[in-house]
């Protein structure tokens, strides 16, 4: 299950949402990546939920949307 139209209509990045609705609107990526527009963070869905922690945005946000794994790894502890 990929997520929702409606939920992703609503979603935004919490590492740079700002007073303009468009800032900080995520684009979904293979299925299983949110990815910022504005900040380039991104964001992996586990088990059918994102996860919006800036931590993880800021994990991959140095990681070209090509070499994103398929499959979203567990976060590192």
């Amino acid at each position: 299950m990929a997520v929702s139209p409606d939920l992703l209509e609503i979603l935004r990045c919490p590492a740079c949402v700002r007073e303009s609705d468009d800032a900080s609107r995520l684009d979904l990526i293979n299925g299983v990546w949110l990815v910022c527009q504005t900040c380039g963070r991104k964001y992996p869905i586990r088990d059918d939920i994102p996860v919006m922690l800036i931590e993880e945005g800021d994990r991959w946000k140095d990681t070209a949307v090509e070499a994103l794994p398929a499959t979203p790894p567990e976060p590192v502890s």
